[in-house]
This record gives C-alpha cells, structure tokens and sequence, in this order.
C-alpha cells in the first residue's frame, strides 16, 4: 500500500507540474504571431512569474481564455501571495527593459495622408465574405444589434435598454483615439505594397489602423467632437504587454485632460475559413465596398475591476443600432468578453475592429467614415 501511495503521488506532482507548464507556455506565447516569436517568448527569464502574476490578478493578456474560476483557482497560490511584491517589481523592470533595449528597425510615419481621400477599392485578390446572423439563436438581441455572450457575465436585452452613462461634456478634448496594436495592417492591392514589420502589420502609418484612426478623427472633428488622436503604437517593436502600455498612456491623458469621456480603440481582426486561408469581411453600401465593423467589449468576467461594463455594452449597443439602421450588413455580432480591454477607464469605452487583415485599406477607410458618422450621430443625440 506504502508503494501504491508514493506512485500516486508522484503521478499527481507530475500532472501538476505539466499542468503548469502548459499554462506558462499558453500564456507566454499568447501574443506571439509566428513560431519564432512564441520561442524568443519561451525565452524570456522573467516570463514564468510575470505569467503567474499576471494570472494572479487574472489577467489573461487580453486573450480572453482564462475563466473567473481559473483566476479564482490561480489566486489563492500562498506562494504567489507572499511573492506578490518581488513578483509585481519584476513585471515592471521587464516591461521597461523590453522598450529601452529594443529599437525598431524602420522609420515611422508621422504624416497622415489626407483624410477623407477618394476611395478607388481596387481588388486585393482576397476571398471576400458578408457575415450575417441567420437566425437568433445563441445571441442576445437588442432591436438591430445581436450580441455573442463569450463572458461569464450574465444579462439580457432589458439590461441594454435606456441611456448610455456617458456623456460629451462642454470642455475639449472630448473624445481620445488610441490604437493599442497600431501596426495591424490590411492586405493591399498589387502595386501598393508597404514595407512589413510583421505578418499583416506595419508602422507606417499610411497602411495600418493609425490611418483608420485618422479617418474616424477628421469625421468627429465636422460634426464638431473634439478629438486627441494617440497615433503611437504600442504593440511594436514588442507586441507582449501592449495593454498595459496603452493603459498608462489613457489614464495619462484622462489625467491631463478630464475633459475626455469616450476613449476608442480601434483594431482590426483576423479571420481565416477551416482550412487556414485569410478572407476579408465586406458590406456593399451606397458609397461603395466597406469592410465590415465589429464591436468588442469587455467585462469583469476575468477577475479585474471594470464596474461599469454594463455601461459600455449600452454605449455600443446604441451605436451598432444607428448603424444598422441605415446599413443592414455593415455589423458583425457584438462580441462581449472577460477580459476588460482597458474599457475600466470610462463609461464611454469601446474596442472598435474595422474590418480584417484581408481587407483592402479603402474598404477600411470606407467603414471608418461609416463608423465616425454613426458614433457621433448617437452620441450628439443624448
């Protein structure tokens, strides 16, 4: 029996160290494109307790698959309690030291082109597709807007009724645009290649989602919005910890500027069919091919504080039901998630993906126009 005991519990140290292991590569590679930037991650030193920290807090990296009951598990750790200090000095030397020692390798455009340019949407050669719900079942619906629950929150359509907690004040600026993974790029047409910095991804400025971000300003600034526009980019040259840069930069300007009550970040997304090959999403409206917009929004599922999420929901829930009003297929489902995205800051936060990494820029600049539009037409209204 003595013998039978000691391999049982050999066994069980060993699935609970691979059960570790598991979950420190999971994590430590979460932000990694290709397989050679997930094995200089596994590389990293300091990956291991800034992953269990982080885990700790229940904080998932913004990658949305880590469970209340897992952060819950996680943070009852004696080990990494009375570690917490020594653990939480190790995060911040390894974030600072991952910006000062890394250069980037190509020049970043500062200069925009011209918003509100002539759109030609010349074909890119990506299999196009318009993403619509079929039937009602799996979301929740609140007039136009569907919503896919991925959270472990728990609301309904009622919960989404009545006015949105956030407000346009009187003073300036009032809106921030920030772009916390700024390279994300788009797939252009032949001839209009951009230099790379990643797969899909550029810094400069002309090709990636800080142009979008361009667009969306120069519409809120006509319907007479005051914006701040971050054109940094946080996701490069290291793409790990994006969130937690784009986070001090927010509460910076929230700071500076008490003025702001909506902060925008906007994305694009990246989808792929069952066999692994990129398509673009699309909406044929009047004013000619647009990518299409999804909303993503996050929530205290994963254990960190965001105790108006429910606000954020409302706000974008209103603004997906402008837009639908006037274009039918522009929206793809909201999509509501446990990780918070940094929406904590205020009541008026939205994570904003125009379009995909197959989409062409045009089509990008085309839905960020629609986007501005309707967001300004709903927020004007209150």
């Amino acid at each position: 029996m003595k013998q039978g005991g000691n391999t049982t519990m050999r066994r069980r140290l060993g699935a609970a160290a691979l059960a570790v292991g598991i979950l420190w590569v999971v994590f430590a590679t979460a932000g990694s494109d290709t397989f050679t930037g997930a094995m200089e991650a596994l590389k990293d030193q300091n990956a291991l307790p800034v992953a269990l920290l982080r885990l700790q807090l229940g904080d998932d990296g913004g990658q949305g698959w880590l469970t209340t009951a897992a952060a819950l598990a996680i943070s009852q750790s004696p080990l990494l309690a009375s570690s917490r200090e020594e653990v939480l000095s190790l995060q911040s030397q390894d974030d600072t030291d991952g910006q000062e020692e890394t250069t980037p390798q190509q020049p970043i455009r500062e200069t925009p082109t011209t918003p509100d340019a002539a759109l030609s949407f010349e074909d890119n050669g990506v299999t196009a597709k318009t993403l619509q719900p079929t039937t009602t079942k799996g979301y929740i619906v609140s007039g136009l807007a569907y919503i896919n629950n991925y959270s472990d929150k728990t609301f309904s359509a009622d919960d989404l009724t009545g006015d949105f907690a956030a407000a346009l004040g009187e003073g300036s600026p009032q809106v921030l645009i920030v772009h916390t993974h700024g390279s994300e790029a788009y797939t252009m047409p032949p001839g209009q290649e951009y230099v790379a910095s990643g797969e899909s991804r550029t810094t400069d400025t002309n090709y990636n989602v800080v142009r979008v971000g361009d667009e969306i300003a120069d519409i809120l600034s006509q319907h007479g919005i005051s914006v701040i526009h971050d054109r940094n980019m946080y996701d490069y040259p290291q793409y790990n910890g994006a969130y937690d840069r784009s986070l001090v930069s927010i509460e910076n300007y929230l700071q500076q500027y008490p003025s702001i009550t909506f902060v925008l970040d906007i994305h694009r997304d990246a989808i792929s069919d069952a066999d692994g090959n990129p398509y673009k999403v699309i909406s044929q409206v009047p004013e000619g091919t647009s990518a299409q917009l999804t909303f993503v929004m996050g929530t205290d599922g994963g254990g960190l504080s965001h105790p108006e999420w429910l606000e954020n929901l409302k706000l974008a829930t209103a603004v997906q039901n402008t837009l639908l009003a006037d274009y039918p297929t522009l929206m793809r489902p909201i999509t509501v998630r446990n990780s918070r995205y940094n929406q904590h800051c205020t009541a008026g936060s939205m994570l904003v993906e125009v379009g995909a990494a197959g989409n062409s820029l045009d089509e990008a600049l085309l839905a960020a126009r629609l986007f501005a539009h309707g967001f300004a037409e709903t927020i004007l209204a209150k």
